[in-house]
């Protein structure tokens, strides 16, 4: 049985979203094929998903001088566990679906908080003499990303730093396997947005069936 994180950085819902909407779709699929694996829905609009701040850093820095959790006050105990939480769950994972929007020329703010938060060294990479080292290589992943525009050619490709930013990440953390499933130019008159949501739809179906 393998477990796959589905993560989802929106506000709005799968009926408004042309990104969620093809999420659900693969996730159902994917369910549908794999009854068996456990999927796990992270929603970043509602999970706690604590910043890396003061409290965090202090937290750490006494653990790392050797003060025991208790003694930590209770604000860094509550961010500190979580993020343990967090970074845990995301290690321990066989398989990840990101789905975000592409908003000013990337992706939202809890996003990369979340990558923050899983960015810990021991589990997601290692250091070898200086030099990081993924530890994430039995991975898979893909990234659900729905753009307003059309950003996947020169010279737009440019400006894209959402999915680019996600595949220096997973590279980082030495996933193999990266997908990508963009629906773009959703906002240009002269395309039509459901036929390109019905696409993604289709193609996000077909890849759940060898994800």
């Amino acid at each position: 049985m393998s477990t796959l994180l589905y993560i989802t950085a929106h506000p709005l819902t799968e009926e408004q979203s042309y990104g969620l909407a093809t999420g659900k779709a693969f996730v159902e699929t994917y369910q549908e094929v794999n009854p068996n694996d456990e999927v796990i829905h992270i929603n970043l609009y509602q999970d706690n998903i604590p910043m890396i701040d003061a409290d965090v850093f202090s937290g750490w820095g006494k653990l790392g001088a050797g003060t025991s959790f208790d003694q930590l006050t209770e604000q860094e105990q509550s961010k500190v566990a979580r993020l343990g939480e967090i970074s845990d769950q995301f290690a321990a994972a066989d398989k990840y679906v990101f789905v975000t929007p592409f908003w000013n020329l990337s992706y939202p703010p809890m996003m990369k908080a979340y990558f923050d938060a899983v960015s810990v060294a021991g589990k997601a990479f290692k250091y070898i003499e200086g030099r990081p080292v993924g530890l994430l290589t039995d991975k898979k992943a893909l990234h659900i990303q729905a753009r307003g525009g059309v950003f996947s050619e020169a010279p737009a490709s440019e400006f894209e730093m959402g999915h680019r930013h996600m595949q220096v990440m997973m590279k980082f953390f030495g996933v193999p396997s990266f997908e990508h499933i963009v629906l773009e130019g959703l906002a240009k008159s002269h395309l039509n947005a459901n036929e390109i949501k019905e696409n993604a739809i289709q193609r996000a179906k077909d890849l759940a069936h060898t994800f």
